[in-house]
């Protein structure tokens, strides 16, 4: 901190009592001015044209293909695609199974997030700046009070978009948790009754969207890839992949075996359902035990202080009153 007091004393003796947050506003439109041209002239990869030289012959060869046009947001955002993607292909790969994980199926999800990420950092490093200089009223302004208005709120909307994305991931992972053994018993029935296990699959996505949509959508995924061709173990897998669960994992696992063995998909379905009801009883169970020491703190701070002072207050009064008398 001695650094920074005498590099912000040094700024105003220089420039002013305005010196150090000018200089803080000139770093940042330099740094934004060297982004630019960056962003710019970014030139077309080779490849990249050859492939839209040929989606226009197809699409002049064959005008249903015309009407499949893009999404307009991920054309805006691919000149960009260098510096709002990873350049590393395993953190690609990594930042994109996150987001699937997390609802965003988009082929330029990635992108909008990086893009998110410095849009709300740069907005409020605006924002920080133009509130210090109508706070300041041309005073002169410390260098911590510029830290404080200026870079905190940056990192704030900087990290925003990491928030988001994390929270969202948790919350559909805790529903699928909640929502999976229903969706097990519902295809347990559904394959005792006759059906194959597409078709449950099938059934389930539909009569679970209402209870469970983000578990409804991986099944219905799961429907329309089975139906498209692929292979039904390689899409159960994809699957698993895709939600990061382990009992999804374990399921995808017993049912891979049960069709390698030819053993009974519907003995199978009915033990990993039982052991799932048990799993949700034991979450429940598990929960309902840490409640206790949940409530210690607030019975601390809000029975023991008024029984105290019930117990402890007339001999108090008594003891100021006599003092006082005597």
């Amino acid at each position: 901190m001695d650094i920074i007091r005498n590099l912000g004393d040094a700024l105003t003796a220089t420039l002013g009592p305005m010196g150090p947050l000018a200089v803080v506003g000139l770093l940042g439109v330099l740094l934004v001015l060297l982004t630019l041209p960056v962003f710019l002239k970014k030139r077309d990869e080779p490849f990249d044209r050859l492939k839209r030289e040929a989606a226009r012959g197809t699409a002049k060869a064959d005008p249903g293909l015309a009407l499949r046009r893009p999404d307009e947001r991920a054309d805006k955002l691919e000149k960009y695609a260098h510096f709002l993607e990873p350049k590393n292909r395993e953190e690609l790969s990594a930042a994109k199974l996150k987001m699937v994980r997390a609802g965003y199926r988009t082929k330029n999800a990635v992108r909008v997030f990086h893009f998110a990420q410095l849009t709300l950092g740069l907005g409020a490093l605006a924002v920080g700046l133009i509130y210090t200089l109508l706070t300041s009223g041309g005073q002169e302004v410390e260098i911590q009070s510029v830290v404080i208005t200026t870079l905190i709120p940056a990192a704030a909307g900087y990290y925003l978009p990491v928030y988001w994305v994390n929270r969202r991931l948790q919350t559909r992972q805790v529903e699928m948790t909640q929502g999976f053994p229903d969706a097990l018993d519902m295809m347990l029935v559904c394959v005792e009754a006759g059906q194959s296990l597409d078709q449950a699959i099938i059934r389930v996505s539909k009569e679970s969207r209402a209870s469970c949509p983000a578990l409804a959508e991986e099944f219905e995924i799961v429907a329309h890839e089975v139906k498209a061709g692929k292979e039904r173990v390689q899409v159960l897998r994809d699957m698993a992949e895709r939600v990061g669960l382990p009992d999804i994992t374990s399921f995808v696992t017993t049912m891979i075996q049960s069709a390698t063995f030819g053993t009974s998909i519907a003995e199978a379905l009915r033990v990993y359902s039982a052991e799932m009801r048990d799993k949700r009883v034991m979450r429940a169970e598990e929960k309902a035990n840490t409640l206790p020491t949940k409530l210690t703190l607030g019975t601390m701070m809000f029975t023991v202080p008024p029984l105290l002072l019930m117990l402890i207050g007339p001999s108090l009064h008594g003891i100021a009153t006599q003092f006082g008398g005597g």
